[in-house]
């Protein structure tokens, strides 16, 4: 491939929006950028993030991704990635996800963290989170892929905003110290089956783990976490893929349960 065919972040970024909003998957990008490499990943990203403040989309939050030592692995990446969340995002607990909002989408429980001040220091310590958290909720997180057939490596998902779809957020609040964040016990059921287990270390070990690297991180990127914003802070199991008339309660142990419902 000649350098005049390579892509740059305005371009990728064109194509991922496109892609999103006629439902169209595209190629992998990793191939096609002039520089393949974290930072042009994450400058993709800001592009549709600023077309999305733009067109008067609210800033509600931000996920993390790739919180498995085992994802990351594949990967090849040795550390978690991020990505926006907005309000038109959220699905109420229950409610029905309509077909067609989403490409190829797939399911995952987290525990999401609700902050009641801002998270502005380079460096982030387990006070700074517990003490800026309102409230925990249990969550499902319904991932998408603009990329075609999930056939993604880290520059792609990072471009793609963290390949972020829909979230589902649980409606009865916990704080912090009313439940065990590493120990808890997360079993998700899709009927009858349980289709996914897993507990709080699987998300780096603890899931403030993973928010007190968000906290840093975003600080380095100029949009720090602020009161209000919501942190979803990575899987606690297995993701599993999802399709219409099936639907998912995901039950997190002294947290409660939540329901994805697939039209």
């Amino acid at each position: 491939m000649s350098d005049t065919t390579l892509l740059n972040a305005a371009a990728a970024a064109a194509l991922l929006h496109h892609a999103a909003t006629s439902g169209q998957p595209i190629a992998p990008l990793r191939d096609r950028l002039a520089t393949p490499d974290a930072d042009s990943a994450y400058a993709i990203q800001n592009h549709n993030t600023e077309r999305a403040l733009a067109a008067g989309r609210r800033l509600v939050g931000r996920k993390i991704g790739l919180t498995s030592l085992a994802v990351q692995a594949q990967l090849g990446v040795d550390q978690p990635d991020f990505g926006m969340l907005f309000a038109d995002m959220a699905v109420g607990d229950g409610e029905a996800i309509a077909t067609g909002r989403l490409i190829q989408p797939k399911v995952e429980a987290e525990i999401a963290l609700v902050l009641g001040r801002d998270l502005t220091h380079e460096r982030h310590t387990y006070a700074d989170l517990i003490r800026a958290t309102d409230y925990a909720l249990p969550a499902i997180e319904v991932v998408d892929s603009r990329i075609a057939h999930w056939n993604i490596r880290f520059v792609d998902t990072v471009a793609d905003n963290a390949s972020s779809g829909l979230f589902v957020l649980g409606s009865q609040p916990r704080r912090l110290g009313e439940f065990d964040l590493a120990a808890c016990a997360m079993e998700m059921r899709q009927g009858d089956e349980v289709v996914s287990r897993g507990n709080g270390r699987a998300c780096l070990g603890n899931p403030l783990n993973a928010a007190v690297w968000l906290a840093d991180v975003m600080v380095r990127y100029g949009r720090p976490l602020q009161a209000g914003d919501m942190v979803l802070t990575g899987a606690l199991g297995p993701m599993v893929n999802a399709g219409p008339g099936q639907t998912f309660v995901a039950e997190i142990a002294g947290l409660g349960s939540v329901t994805a419902v697939f039209a």
